[in-house]
Order: structure tokens, then C-alpha cells, then sequence
């Protein structure tokens, strides 16, 4: 059940992160957007594991808390599935096919491409246009997840309230997104090559867009759980503690300079790390703009400490920059939740409006 490029009339962008539920909604009217509604609810701990939903009925409440909170009368919702729970795969089919021929070879070819029994699968395609081996046939860019996975979510959306109308694919997301953003890049820099860091809790998500088509992912387990568990350790606090305390700013005086000084400089050797290891397997040997996403990246001076460190230009994630804000939208809260709304938003950007 993916719906690609299947703009929808207004939707709920949902995003199911490890630790909470991200809901946006946009307007758009003289190719202005305007950010209509939002809401961030927590998740219980262990109701979402390594971006993969363990339980659903928890999930669901939480969907419900958020477009209650949101103060959202739509009830299409844009979802995704994270990366690393779908196969992608660009494969070369004749061209001139119907859609339903062409759904006809892939399902009798798809075995060749998938790791999964087909039985067991949520397939979908989109043509992307010609293919280097001959004028009669075209490229075809097939994603497939199990179906259980958006099962999954699908099911919890609808717990939640909400209809699922478009289930989309995180990298495509992103890409969605990053469009949005490059309008606001500094004057100068060059759009060709993009890296995005998305610093979640406890997975960073490093890729990398050539001509705004994502090339290149790469999962890392480093995040927020890792200055949390730091903290713990430091101060003697359950983890729970330690994530209030961070979230409030109730820590003592050295916890700066002992703790979160040296947490942004591993992040900057993570983000290093990984772009190391995209240069060692990419024939692109330099960055243009490295975007930082995710609740971490709002970390105060960690931008400027990573430019510093790997020598690229690297800026915040705030794709609302430029946006109107509906009255009901808080925008200092907004603002902090800026980062960590990328997949948020490249979903409600799915919206036909």
C-alpha cells in the first residue's frame, strides 16, 4: 500500500519516530504554505522499536492524543515506513505498458528482486523514466515492505482515529523536504551534492542527495539516548530522570562542559565517520551543505562546531522558515521542534491542497 506521487486533498503528515508521534498539516495558497496545525506527544517506552511498531494499540492512543492536541478536523493521514524495513530497487521494464500490465510483470518478476515471499509483501511502483538500455524501455523504481510492517501502521493510524491515504517511503520523504528547504540555502551554495544528518534518539540517519535524488543511506546507533545515558551515569538518575532533566535544563552547572561539550564533539566524529564512509563508496568527493535534522541538531552551537570540524557548510533544519503560521500554532514551539520534523513535514507536503 504505497501511494507514489498520489498528492491527496489536505493531509495529516504522521510521523512514528522511536519516541514520539509528530503530526503536521499545511495550507498552501499562492504556492505560499502555511502551517495550519501540529502537534509532539510522547510515546511509551518500547511501544516503537528501531522504527518498527511493537505495539499497536499504545501507538494508536498516543495518534489520538496528538490530532486532539493539534486541534486537526482532517482525518487523511500521510504515513511512512522507515528505510530500512523496505527494498528498493530500480529495475528496466518495456515501456508503453499500461499501469495494470505493468503491475502484471512486476508481481510475475518481483521474486527476483525482493527478499521476502510475495505472499508476505506490500509492493508499489512508479515509472521514473527512460532506461540506458533502449528507447523501448523505461526505468521503473519498485519499493516493497512487509505487510506486516504497514499493517502496522496502518493500523495504528486508524486507532487513532485518522484514515491512512498515502504510505510513502522515508528516503522519499526526506527528499520531499530537503526541496522544500534549499529555497532558504545561503546565497552561493550550490544545491548539487546534499548530506542530511537526522539525529534521532537512538539511530542517526546519515543520506545523501545528488541533483535532489536520494543516492545514498546509512544507519548509525548513535543519538540522544547516548548524551541521556550520560547523564545517568553522571548524576545518578533513572533514565527516565535523566530524560526529564535534559529536556527541562534542571541539570547542574559542569554538566555543560563536562557532558554535553563532549557529546557534540562525538557527534561531529560521527557525522564525520559516516561521511567518510559515503566519500570511500561514492565516486562525489565533496559536500556542498550538510543539513542537520533530528532533536539533537538543536543543541546550541553544534552547527557551528561541525562546520568548524569537517570543513562544510552545515545549517539547522527549520523547513517552517519562511512559512505563515495559523493563529493556533505556537510559534516558539514550533521553532523548537523545528529539527525534528523533517519526516512530519515532507508527509504533509504529500497534501494535493
Amino acid at each position: 500500500m504505497f501511494l507514489f506521487n498520489n498528492k491527496q486533498p489536505s493531509v495529516l503528515g504522521v510521523d512514528i519516530s522511536g519516541t514520539a508521534i509528530k503530526l503536521l498539516e499545511f495550507s498552501c495558497s499562492g504556492g505560499k504554505y502555511r502551517v495550519e496545525s501540529y502537534a509532539v506527544e510522547v510515546l511509551p517506552p518500547h511501544s516503537v522499536s528501531d522504527k518498527i511498531i511493537t505495539d499497536i494499540e499504545q501507538v494508536g492512543e498516543v495518534v489520538a492524543r496528538a490530532v486532539k492536541k493539534s486541534g486537526s478536523r482532517t482525518k487523511q493521514a500521510a504515513v511512512c515506513v522507515a528505510g530500512s524495513s523496505v527494498t528498493t530497487k530500480i529495475i528496466s521494464m518495456p515501456s508503453g505498458l499500461s499501469d495494470d500490465e505493468l503491475e502484471t510483470q512486476i508481481q510475475f518478476e518481483a521474486d527476483q528482486y525482493i527478499p521476502f515471499p510475495l505472499e508476505e509483501v506490500a509492493i508499489d511502483f512508479e515509472v521514473i523514466g527512460d532506461s540506458e538500455e533502449g528507447a523501448d524501455r523505461v526505468n521503473v523504481l519498485l519499493a516493497a515492505s512487509r505487510s506486516e510492517t504497514v499493517d502496522n501502521v496502518v493500523s495504528s493510524i486508524e486507532l487513532g482515529g485518522l484514515n491512512v491515504k498515502v504510505v510513502d517511503v522515508e528516503a522519499f520523504v526526506i527528499e520531499n523536504t530537503i526541496k522544500l528547504i534549499s529555497k532558504d540555502f545561503p546565497i552561493g551554495v550550490s544545491k548539487d551534492a546534499i548530506a542530511v544528518a537526522d539525529i534521532g534518539y537512538s539511530v542517526t540517519n546519515f543520506s545523501v542527495m545528488e541533483n535532489m535524488k536520494m543516492v545514498y543511506s546509512r544507519e548509525e546507533t548513535f543519538g540522544g539516548l547516548q548524551l541521556t545515558e550520560e547523564i545517568q551515569r553522571k548524576y545518578g538518575l533513572t533514565l527516565e530522570e535523566a530524560d526529564l532533566a535534559k529536556i527541562n535544563g534542571s541539570l547542574p552547572a559542569n554538566y555543560g562542559q563536562e557532558i554535553l561539550e563532549p557529546f557534540k564533539g562525538n557527534m561531529a566524529s560521527q557525522i564525520g565517520r559516516a561521511l567518510q564512509f559515503f566519500y570511500a563508496s561514492s565516486q562525489i568527493s565533496e559536500i556542498d551543505i550538510l543539513v542537520l535534522a533530528g532533536g539533537c541538531s538543536s543543541i546550541s552551537g553544534v552547527a557551528e562546531l561541525i562546520e568548524a570540524r569537517l570543513g562544510v557548510k552545515t545549517i539547522v533544519a527549520n523547513p517552517f522558515a519562511n512559512m505563515d503560521l495559523a493563529p493556533k500554532v505556537n510559534a516558539e514551539s514550533l521553532a523548537k521542534h523545528a529539527p525534528a520534523m523533517m519526516i512530519a513535514c515532507g508527509l504533509a507536503l504529500r497534501g494535493g491542497h
